[in-house]
Order: C-alpha cells, then sequence, then structure tokens
C-alpha cells in the first residue's frame, strides 16, 4: 500500500473541479428561493421592484422605500451609489428548485472563462509584458541592485509591500489587480532568501487584510453604508482601529516566517519545491549581475510607470480591466521599441510569456464558474434568509459574532464583496436594530467576516496566484491558518467592544 505521504494534494484546477461538484451537489440539497429585487430605472425615474414572476413599476419616492421596510434614501438610488438591485426585507419566497446536474456542471468553467474574459485577457498580457522584460534583462540588473541596497534589511521589503498592498485594498478594493505583481515581486523575495510563500503571503495577505478594514473602499464600505440607511464614515474610527492592529499582526506573523526560513531554509513549508521554483524564476539567482545602464533603468521606468498609471485609472478614473490591459500591451510595445528588439523576438517572447500564464487564466474562469452554478442553483438566497432566521432571538454579544461568522460562511457563495453588500445588508442591518446595535457595527461584520475568509477562499483568486508558483491549497493552509484564527480573534473582540461599549 503506498504511502500517505506520496499522496499529492490535487491541482488548483482540480481543487475547483471538485468544489464545483460540491455545490452542484448542494442545488439538490438546499430549496431554491429568492429574495424580490429592487433597482432604480434612471430613464423612467421609477424603483423596479422584481421576482420569477413579476416586475413592479413603483414611485422613486422616500414613502415608496418607507413601506417596502428599505431604511436607504431614494437618493442613494438616484446619485448612483446603490446601482445594483438590492434585496428587499420580509420578501423571501421558495421557488420551484433548479438543480444543476452533470450539463451544466460542465458547462459553467466555460461559462465562467467566458465572463472573466476580461480578466483573463489582462493576466495573458501581463504574462508576455513580463517576457518581454526578461529578454531585457532590465528585472536581472534591478534585482541585483535591490538586492546590495536590501542586504541584512530584507524585512523592509515585507513590510513595505504588505502595508501598500493593504493601502490599496482599504481605499479602492485592490484585489484581482494584484495577479500582476507576482512575477515582479517573487524573483525579488527569492534573492533576499525568502520563499515564495513569502511574498505571495505579503502580497494576499495585504489585499485581503485591506478588504477586511476596509476604510473609504467604495465597492464594499460604501456600497454596504448605503445598503444599511447610513453614513460611510459611522463606524470609520473601529475600522481604522482593525486596520492598524491587523496590518500590524499580519506584518509581524509574516516576517516571524520569513526570518526562521532565512535562517533555515529547511523550515519552509515549500523546501521540498525549492529548485523547482526557482526555476521558474531564473532572474532571482542571476550569476551575471548585469549592470543597471541608462537603458535598462529606463525599460524599469516605463515598466513603474505602467502600474501608476494602472492604480491611478482605477481609483480615480473608474477604469476597468480592458483599460488596464491596455496599459500594460502598451508598455510592452514601448520597451520592445526602447530597447529595439527585432519584431520576431518580440512576438516570440510576448506569446511565450503569456503561455506561461495560461494556466493562472483558467483557474480564474473556472473558479467563476462555480459562481454561476451557485446562481443558477439559486441557493444563496435560501441560505441568507435562513441565517437572518438563526439570528433574530439572540444576546447582542453572540448576535454580531454569529452574524460575523456567517459573513465568512457566505462568501464562500457570494464572493463579490459588492455583491454580498447589496443583496445582505438590507436584511442584516434591520436585525441589528432589534438589539440596539448600531447598523455600521454589522457593516463591519459584514467587512471583517468576507475580509477574513478571503485569505482561504478557493473560489476568489487565491488558487489563481498559488498557481505562478506552482504552490498547493493545502500548503498555503499551513502557512495561514494560524493567521487566520488570530485575525478572527481579534475580529470578534473588536465586535463585541464595539457591540458593549
Amino acid at each position: 500500500m503506498a504511502s500517505l505521504k506520496n499522496v499529492k494534494f490535487p491541482t488548483a484546477h482540480t481543487v475547483l473541479f471538485i468544489i464545483a461538484a460540491f455545490v452542484a451537489l448542494l442545488t439538490w440539497i438546499i430549496p431554491a428561493g429568492q429574495y424580490d429585487r429592487l433597482s432604480y430605472d434612471p430613464d423612467n425615474d421609477t424603483l423596479v421592484q422584481s421576482n420569477e414572476t413579476k416586475q413592479l413599476e413603483l414611485p422613486a419616492t422616500q414613502s415608496t422605500l418607507d413601506e417596502l421596510d428599505i431604511k436607504i434614501g431614494i437618493e442613494k438610488f438616484k446619485q448612483g451609489a446603490i446601482s445594483k438591485p438590492i434585496s428587499i426585507p420580509g420578501t423571501y419566497q421558495k421557488l420551484e428548485g433548479n438543480p444543476q446536474g452533470f450539463v451544466g456542471f460542465i458547462k459553467a468553467p466555460l461559462r465562467g472563462i467566458m465572463d472573466s474574459a476580461e480578466i483573463i485577457l489582462l493576466v495573458l498580457i501581463i504574462g508576455g509584458l513580463i517576457s518581454i522584460i526578461n529578454e531585457s534583462k532590465a528585472f536581472e540588473a534591478g534585482i541585483a541592485w535591490l538586492s546590495d541596497k536590501l542586504k541584512g534589511k530584507e524585512f523592509i521589503l515585507i513590510i513595505l509591500v504588505t502595508s501598500l498592498i493593504a493601502l490599496g485594498g482599504t481605499t479602492f478594493g485592490l484585489e484581482e489587480e494584484t495577479i500582476a505583481f507576482y512575477p515582479i515581486l517573487i524573483p525579488i523575495f527569492l534573492a533576499a532568501k525568502y520563499d515564495a510563500l513569502v511574498c505571495v503571503g505579503s502580497i494576499y495577505i495585504g489585499s485581503s487584510i485591506g478588504t477586511l478594514a476596509s476604510t473609504i473602499n467604495p465597492f464594499s464600505t460604501m456600497i454596504a453604508s448605503d445598503a444599511a440607511g447610513i453614513n460611510w464614515t459611522e463606524g470609520l474610527t473601529g475600522r481604522l482601529i482593525m486596520l492598524g492592529l491587523g496590518l500590524t499582526l499580519c506584518i509581524i506573523y509574516i516576517i516571524r516566517y520569513a526570518q526562521k526560513i532565512q535562517k533555515d531554509a529547511t523550515k519552509s513549508i515549500i523546501y521540498d519545491q525549492y529548485e523547482e521554483i526557482r526555476s521558474l524564476f531564473p532572474m532571482a539567482d542571476s550569476s551575471t549581475m548585469a549592470k543597471l545602464d541608462f537603458k535598462l533603468k529606463l525599460v524599469l521606468v516605463v515598466f513603474a510607470l505602467a502600474f501608476v498609471i494602472m492604480v491611478y485609472g482605477v481609483s480615480r478614473l473608474g477604469w476597468q480591466f480592458i483599460e488596464m490591459t491596455a496599459v500594460f500591451l502598451t508598455a510592452a510595445l514601448l520597451i520592445g521599441v526602447l530597447t529595439r528588439m527585432n519584431e520576431k523576438k518580440f512576438v516570440d517572447a510576448f506569446m511565450n510569456g503569456a503561455k506561461d500564464l495560461l494556466s493562472v487564466a483558467f483557474i480564474i474562469g473556472i473558479a467563476r464558474g462555480v459562481t454561476v452554478l451557485m446562481e443558477d442553483g439559486q441557493v444563496s438566497d435560501t441560505l441568507l434568509f435562513y441565517a437572518s432566521e438563526l439570528t433574530a432571538a439572540m444576546p447582542k454579544g453572540l448576535f454580531i459574532n454569529v452574524a460575523y461568522l456567517l459573513y465568512t460562511g457566505l462568501t464562500f457563495f457570494i464572493p463579490s464583496s459588492s455583491g454580498m453588500a447589496v443583496l445582505t445588508m438590507p436584511i442584516m442591518a434591520p436585525l441589528s436594530d432589534g438589539f440596539g446595535i448600531g447598523r455600521e457595527i454589522m457593516v463591519s461584520a459584514y467587512q471583517y467576516g468576507v475580509g477574513l475568509f478571503k485569505i482561504i477562499n478557493p473560489t476568489g483568486i487565491l488558487l489563481a496566484s498559488l498557481a505562478i508558483v506552482n504552490v498547493g491549497y493545502n500548503k498555503w493552509l499551513k502557512f495561514v491558518m494560524p493567521l487566520v484564527l488570530l485575525l478572527a480573534i481579534l475580529s470578534m473582540t473588536i465586535l463585541t467592544i464595539g457591540v458593549y461599549f
């Protein structure tokens, strides 16, 4: 009989297919159901109440919202603060089941790939750009220079990367965009004698703690607050405290692990993949020490500017993935011109780079396919209905913490933070009124729950991030679960204090 030690954990693609099969099975077990949805029609200046069988046009007035027991100002709809349909409290009804069979299971990842076409294109173009820069030797020279400057102070790299990513997460929801950072930063972390988990941790955990403690993030804090009928500034102090404490905890956790493996590489959770991962990023072990001359500095400046422009466009101009992709494609073409790369070499390098990230692109699409199964099976609202029923008669300290834990579970079924906000907040926020709890505490419970589960959520972009370095989900869980437990304790402590004080 083969030893269990020789049994390998399945790849990210297989993990997602197993999850998809599990979700398809749930659609046969969990009853289908749905709340009525309310949306605003700016063309006719009306509110539209809709469900599976009817669609009613209602006057776009505050009295209409009051009659529907929706504690949101009508101006939130008219000004576009709430642009997605929200759930209407008290309207849940069971529907005829729509269980997902074999055909739905097979079609789901294909539909997921189609739905994720823009982010998949972004990933492939980034792969091509990275390959073009590798051909120029600019990364090689830049890493050699940075390694020399940070010698003995490599921990600064962890602090800077984690803090900056968290800043992006808490302000404008930096999440999927972080896929672009892995191919660039992983060689730098490897050159600092860290393993790939330290880099993935700094980027992914940084994004997650930013999401968990969102402060001015329009895709979670503002949408959730609007859907709860409160100003987004309510509860801001508590979330700032959570951001400071949570980020500090994450940085200390990553640095402790990083320094341990820096002293003894065999302590690395992925030590058995040491050579394999380094072979994926040969520039991290450059023995040529290419000189960082003016031309290569110019290449790196163009590359860095692409990210600056991307961040500015996303945070200030409302860019979507197509605009971001155009920036990276332009950067690749410009670098090709600057380095005087001939046309065939440029095309070959670009296509090889895109091919290297094709596996990551497919993972993103398959993960989206899991969400497609949930939506088609119509079980998410049923879970929300029973969750709200479960918390209806509890002591308020227990209530807020159970609501927090329910949000971590619901995130598996509704991975979109904005989607979670508009679907759940009109239902969950009124429950807090009966306990004498401010609705801003419920908004915080939602954010902390979504952010915590994001750290281990296989239906988000986690598996795509791990696939870039061929690290298994099981090894990530081994690395991060103690931190998840610590963050859960911290979140629950802050929520409990907020309820009673």
